[in-house]
């Protein structure tokens, strides 16, 4: 989608989001190690930081150009600070652990200095790890490391790299949750995911609503009805959640393949 010069408030979703679609899966991890790589250089020379927000499910495998020649000699790892938008509240060697998935996937292939891979304390409860991780980005706030928003008096993260259920969800903010009414806390924590583990910590709707860029990175045939609910101009209640997470003052990208988009009109 291009921009088109001041959208008036009662555009579309296009003025609120650009939809980028590619023949093939492989098309998009190409397109998004170049988008990531081209945002890792601006923030980097902009902020002396960049820093990045990671999910689950198949994101980090259509990352995995990042890891390969030329961004792994260009890109400037060492200012990267890598969080997740969400946590399944299990030890860090475990299978269902998104910290683990994103290890074996990329973070062991790029020089990123450890200390600026902040897991959450996988020895705390539910509760327990999501204040301590609100603590943790409070500090990076302090240090000047994660810059705030001034239009929400939220953290602003450089980039977040999300993902979506087939139900419209995205980090662990489910439908007609009532996670997706919290409005106060950083961080948070569920217990009753209606995905297993039930168990989880995510940011809230205000910390991923105040990023300057968000890319949602969808592939495949088993989303596509929600992409057609999010991303077609039929907005009947409830909203999913991921068409709630319109953007006080960044830029919303979809990284999508052809089968993504298969229910979409015009597309």
């Amino acid at each position: 989608a291009t921009d088109a010069a001041a959208p008036a408030p009662a555009a579309a979703a296009a003025s609120k989001w650009n939809l980028l679609t590619f023949d093939t899966e492989e098309d998009v991890a190409v397109s998004l190690a170049k988008y990531t790589a081209e945002l890792s250089g601006k923030f980097a020379a902009e902020r002396g930081a960049f820093t990045v927000v990671l999910s689950g499910g198949t994101l980090i495998d259509t990352l995995r150009k990042l890891a390969e020649p030329p961004y792994l000699e260009t890109v400037q790892w060492s200012k990267w600070h890598v969080f997740w938008v969400d946590e399944r509240v299990v030890p860090k060697d475990h299978v269902d652990s998104n910290y683990k998935l994103a290890v074996d996937g990329l973070l062991s292939k790029v020089p990123i200095p450890t200390d600026q891979v902040y897991a959450i304390n996988d020895t705390l409860s539910a509760e327990g790890a999501a204040a301590d991780y609100e603590t943790v980005l409070k500090q990076l706030v302090k240090s000047g490391v994660l810059a705030m928003s001034t239009a929400t008096g939220f953290p602003r993260f450089d980039l977040m790299l999300l993902g979506m259920g087939p139900d419209g969800h995205l980090a662990s903010l489910f439908p007609g949750h009532p996670l997706l009414n919290e409005n106060q806390k950083w961080v948070t924590h569920i217990m009753d995911s209606p995905k297993p583990p039930p168990q989880r910590i995510t940011f809230t709707f205000p910390v991923i609503k105040s990023s300057a860029y968000v890319a949602m990175v969808v592939t495949g045939p088993g989303e596509a009805s929600a992409v057609k609910k999010v991303l077609s101009d039929d907005k009947t209640l409830p909203l999913l959640p991921t068409e709630m997470a319109i953007l006080q003052d960044g830029e919303f990208t979809w990284f999508t393949d052809k089968p993504a988009v298969s229910m979409l009109q015009n597309k």
